[in-house]
């Protein structure tokens, strides 16, 4: 047996091999990996509290037994004294729990030092509100012993009366929520829930009157969950919270965690009560921020791709790994909150918007109810960036969608000195064209690492990594630069006139930032980029073709990543084509500002399931130009494509290429000069 073992840490995805008997806080330190303690490993914080995971990793090429970390002993159990509980039965302290074999254990976010920045906010236009369930107050007459009536029929009178409700619905348990209330007073508020097909149901009832009732909307996204809880009555946002999706652990994208469905029989269920048991969590702290009682939110609306979409409502995700790609149902699921384990009223209902495609999901019909492409005369492109690209296009005479596998490398999966969008990681990025000097900016910090603030600002923030709006925007300017050919391959001649030009084994690789971590720009770094950029610019191109439009009047980035994205680096990139910069615009959490529209109103319900089934769904596995426009997009920005709207915001340099067979496949193409963006940030 060996005297090392292999450690691997979710959800940073960093590994190593490590003695045999080290405890998991040195072996986290030793791998850099970001685990929280006070006490310096006493057991007496307990904030390095880690969960061993159990099975066949097939991603990491272990398998993590029962018995991979030494048992739980006294200060663990029975004498445990930490300042911290311990999360569950499950959780471990990481300066206590020594290694005694191959182990995947998982960090979970209470026990980081730099916790996710989740980035989803809310932002929705004036709507008219128009919710499924409102209250309504009324009086009953009181019983009479020469006329007597049920309860219930007696409510059903006076709602008809006062308020003209007519045919109302109530299950037994409202039966007796009435009943109790009118016991205690005579007038009485309920909540009556209007459904699909012109039937309305009491789904709540409390003696007097009762003035709120709220509602829960929420984005369901593979890295990040963002919620909003707002009252229905007045159509006010009361509180916003957001948390990573706890199924990281299994895998960083959708596909690795449909993989660990495969791989590990029963893996289903792990995901999805992974899932449940965080949006249950985040409906129990919206309503504790808004200091709102959680029996009365009655209505919850969720989004997300199809893989989540099918996860959190517990249906077998694994066809959805291979062509054709099926789903289970494409529309839009009801479905009790209890029998998705959220805890609200017995009658709280989860409405789940309908799924486009195999890989075009109920977030991109949530986008679609935010930024109504179907009603604008211009051509619209609608894009949200992710692990797996989902692009709209069109007008008020027709959408089309597709989705992209664009793959992880923009959340910084894949790269070098990738990660997420944490405190301490490079968000902006500009390099100088003469000296190949570069600035930066990080998150927690607004000052350029060339201003004389920057240093005050970051004396306590660790510089990690690279997250994906710094890595869109280090590509670009290193192509700006000259740093790097049209084709991507990084001048390694530059060496002799800039220090940060570096040998790197057979290639040459940017010196980013000089500390400790060293940050670099590799060549596979930059390959990976172009690999991503042309699978979404080669979706975007075929929806164009399939259109019979060669430029779209208007692009919206969604998503938290795409609300990040600078415009001109976007389009300077080959992200997406080239359009009038000042058309090229955030949508914000589209998806999720879609959610709360479709909360707050049933006409927006109503108009997106008509139009869903109108969307013409393109498949780009299957398109025979797909490859062609793949290959064509891998150069910065594009081998063949003009971008004269780009050219109004910044000189372009003259389109240079390494390859001699990328050069002739781009002859005859108008040259442009090397300069600088003409307005600087």
């Amino acid at each position: 047996m060996s005297d090392t073992a292999r450690i691997v840490f979710t959800p940073s995805g960093r590994q190593g091999d490590v003695a045999r008997g080290t405890n998991i806080l040195d072996a986290a330190r030793e791998l850099g990996v970001d685990l929280d303690t006070v006490c310096g490993g006493r057991g007496i914080c307990g904030r390095c509290q880690i969960v061993p995971e159990v099975g066949e990793f097939a991603k990491h090429r272990i398998t993590s037994a029962p018995d991979a970390l030494s048992e739980a002993g006294p200060s663990e159990t029975t004498e445990y004294r930490g300042r911290r509980p311990l999360g569950s039965d499950r959780h471990r302290l990481g300066c206590h729990a020594e290694i005694c074999g191959d182990v995947v254990v998982d960090v979970p976010a209470e026990s980081q030092v730099h916790r996710q920045v989740v980035r989803k906010r809310l932002d929705v236009d004036d709507i008219d509100l128009d919710p499924v369930t409102r209250l309504y107050f009324t009086t009953v007459p009181a019983q009479e012993l020469d006329t007597p009536r049920s309860e219930l029929d007696m409510l059903r009178d006076a709602l008809g009366t006062e308020w003209q409700l007519t045919e109302l619905q109530a299950s037994l348990p409202i039966v007796a929520e009435i009943q109790a209330a009118l016991t205690k007073d005579r007038e009485i508020t309920v909540a009556v829930r209007a459904d699909a097909i012109g039937g309305a149901h009491i789904v709540a009832a409390w003696p007097g009157f009762h003035d709120a009732i709220y509602g829960v909307a929420i984005d369901v996204g593979s890295t990040t969950i963002a919620g909003h809880l707002l009252d229905l009555t007045t159509g006010e946002a009361l509180a916003s919270s957001g948390r990573m999706n706890p199924q990281i652990k299994f895998g960083e994208d959708l596909m690795s965690r449909v993989s660990y469905v495969m791989m590990n029989p029963g893996g289903e269920v792990d995901l999805t009560q992974a899932v449940r048991e965080a949006l249950d969590e985040l409906v129990g702290e919206l309503a504790t921020e808004a200091e709102v009682d959680r029996g009365d939110i009655l209505e919850l609306v969720l989004v997300g791709n199809p893989i989540m979409h099918h996860l959190f409502l517990g249906l077998d995700a694994v066809p959805l790994g291979g062509a054709p790609f099926p789903l289970a149902t494409d529309g839009a699921v009801h479905v009790a909150a209890s029998d998705i384990g959220i805890h609200c009223r017995p009658t709280t209902e989860v409405y789940v918007l309908p799924c486009i495609a195999g890989h075009v999901g109920a977030d991109t019909a949530g986008a679609i109810v935010s930024e109504r492409p179907d009603q604008s005369d211009e051509f619209q492109l609608l894009v949200d960036v992710g692990t797996n690209a989902e692009i709209v296009l069109g007008n008020g005479e027709q959408l089309l969608a597709a989705s992209s596998p664009t793959g992880p490398a923009f959340e910084g999966a894949q790269i070098t000195s990738g990660q997420r969008a944490t405190v301490g990681a490079i968000e902006r990025v500009r390099i100088d064209r003469e000296t190949l000097e570069p600035k930066i900016k990080v998150i927690g910090a607004d000052a350029w690492s060339d201003e004389p603030e920057f240093a005050e600002q970051t004396k306590d923030i660790p510089i990690t990594g690279i997250c994906g709006s710094g890595i869109i925007e280090v590509v670009a300017e290193m192509m700006l630069a000259g740093v790097i050919s049209a084709d991507g391959v990084v001048d390694g001649s530059l060496a002799e006139r800039s220090p940060r030009i570096i040998a790197d084994d057979r290639t040459f690789s940017y010196v980013l930032h000089e500390g400790e971590p060293r940050i670099l720009v590799t060549q596979n770094d930059v390959r990976a980029i172009q690999l991503a950029k042309a699978a979404l610019y080669a979706g975007i191109k075929l929806l164009m073709d399939h259109r019979g439009i060669t430029e779209v009047d208007t692009i919206r980035l969604a998503g938290a990543f795409g609300s990040h994205i600078d415009p001109v680096y976007a389009v300077a990139l080959g992200l997406v084509p080239d359009c009038p910069i000042d058309k090229v615009t955030a949508a914000g959490n589209a998806a999720g500002t879609g959610a709360v529209m479709t909360l707050l109103s049933a006409t927006a319900r109503r108009e997106i399931e008509a139009l869903i089934p109108q969307i013409v769904k393109i498949e780009t596995a299957t398109e025979a130009d797909f490859q062609q426009h793949f290959v064509e997009a891998m150069a910065i920005p594009h081998a063949t494509a003009e971008y004269p709207h780009l050219s109004e915001a910044i000189d372009l340099p003259e389109r240079r290429f390494a390859n001699a067979a990328a050069a002739g496949e781009s002859s005859g193409r108008r040259r442009r000069r090397s300069s600088a963006r003409k307005e600087s940030p």
